[in-house]
């Protein structure tokens, strides 16, 4: 944004010789309106330029007690906030109703194109408007616009003054360095964030605060089981290392842990580990310490005997919808062929998705494999069963995980979380419960 024609400006602008003039970023509209309001400064705005058009509503947005609390904690805040739900708890509905209550041109983000395909529909059934997309190729503005936060930030310029609200969904998405320029560049003074957690290893969830709003409501799956998601267990499952692979795994260790005492070096975060990652561009000694450690990773999470495990589970849980989560997507891979199930990975093509999944809704595939290509952005299938073989490191892909298994169902659903006993994989899952 631009200021002219004063001599003093609010904290939030700097002055910019070249146009001789104040500037600051577009996401301090409102605060900037405020801060000349009080200065008693006359100016008059033309900062934004909304898309016409009007909201009519279809069908009304009904909300459960805890989506009720959660939209009336928000409007209380200023209409500016983050609403922390579990997957499956209908974060989707509370920005419906938020579009209601702001009832002007708004701007939906979102992760994947299947989000995206997820939000037009639902907004096409609440309401009679005009639907923009911008993403997938098309980019066409709307009452309602849906675009992906790829396609948001490369069309920072044309969004910036076009909406009032700007609904995130899974906003953890939004401080990463490129995408917060979607929020920095958009002049509109409504903001409403969605998702399971906010929380980042880098802590720039810490910035959410100023590019949408502090957290405004929260409750977790243990607040909502056994009344709007299912009731559910999690059971920790400790493997054994094979005697070959428990020999290797200690070699590797040892390998490890020696450079990390030579150097003097302690990791207590993802900073700290990004010492060792430059030090390899330098050092060979730095670089086989880094390999090392991906190989311990590699032996604990694909442990031989979690693949016994597996199939005593799926024995056990015969004629229950299993999806079997990996970070390894060899592993996957190796489940799928011995198995005999299908697998869904970054490596699937759209159209065998589509057809993975309507399967396993229509109960003709019972058990699947994937690895990261299920956690968010994709309307999974209703499941009873999940199973985790590795990549439980944060509570954010933990809690995505058990979304799956969590929709109200009668009777129980359960998470297995396969560990290999006596490596850093025990150690990533206390700490990441901590």
């Amino acid at each position: 944004m631009l200021l002219k024609g004063v001599g003093a400006a609010p904290r939030v602008f700097t002055f910019d010789p070249r146009a001789m003039a104040w500037r600051c970023l577009a996401q301090h509209y409102v605060e900037a309106l405020r801060a000349l309001r009080s200065m008693n400064v006359e100016f008059e705005d033309r900062v934004l330029n909304l898309v016409k058009g009007r909201l009519e509503v279809r069908e009304e947005v009904k909300l459960r007690p805890y989506q009720r609390e959660a939209l009336e904690a928000w409007l209380k805040r200023g209409r500016r906030g983050v609403v922390v739900l579990p997957t499956g708890a209908g974060k989707t509905h509370v920005g419906l109703a938020a579009i209601v209550e702001v009832a002007q041109p708004t701007l939906i983000v979102v992760p994947t194109l299947e989000l995206m395909d997820q939000w037009e529909a639902l907004i096409k059934r609440h309401f009679k408007v005009d639907v923009g997309r911008v993403g997938g190729g098309v980019k066409e503005l709307g009452f309602i616009t849906v675009s992906t936060y790829d396609s948001a930030h490369l069309n920072a310029e044309l969004l910036g003054n076009r909406f009032a609200l700007l609904v995130f969904d899974e906003v953890h998405h939004l401080p990463a360095p490129s995408y917060r320029q979607i929020a920095e560049l958009n002049a509109a003074p409504y903001r409403l964030g969605l998702t399971a957690t906010p929380e980042r290893t880098d802590l720039l969830h810490e910035d959410l605060v100023d590019l949408v709003g502090p957290v405004v409501y929260r409750k977790g799956p243990e607040e909502l089981r056994g009344s709007y998601l299912a009731d559910f267990e999690v059971v920790t499952i400790k493997v054994p290392l094979s005697e070959e692979e428990r020999r290797r795994y200690v070699e590797l260790k040892n390998r490890y842990r020696s450079f990390l005492a030579k150097h003097g070096l302690r990791f207590r975060g993802v900073k700290d580990f990004s010492k060792l990652v430059l030090m390899t561009s330098r050092d060979k000694e730095a670089w086989e310490a880094l390999t090392a450690w991906r190989e311990m990773r590699r032996i604990a999470f694909n442990a031989s005997r979690k693949l016994e495990v597996i199939k005593e589970l799926l024995a056990k849980h015969r004629g229950d919808k299993v999806i079997i989560f990996s970070d390894d997507v060899d592993f996957v891979r190796r489940l799928s062929v011995e198995l005999l199930i299908p697998e869904v990975t970054y490596k699937t093509g759209s159209e065998e998705r589509r057809a993975v999944m309507d399967m396993f809704r229509r109960g003709e595939v019972k058990v699947i494999a994937t690895s990261r290509a299920l956690e968010e952005g994709i309307d999974v299938p209703d499941a009873r069963v999940a199973i985790v073989v590795s990549g439980t490191a944060t509570r954010r892909q933990f809690l995505q995980r058990l979304g799956r298994v969590l929709r109200p169902k009668e009777g129980e659903a359960v998470l297995y979380e396969l560990v290999t006993r006596g490596t850093v994989e025990v150690d990533v899952a206390r700490r990441r419960k901590s």
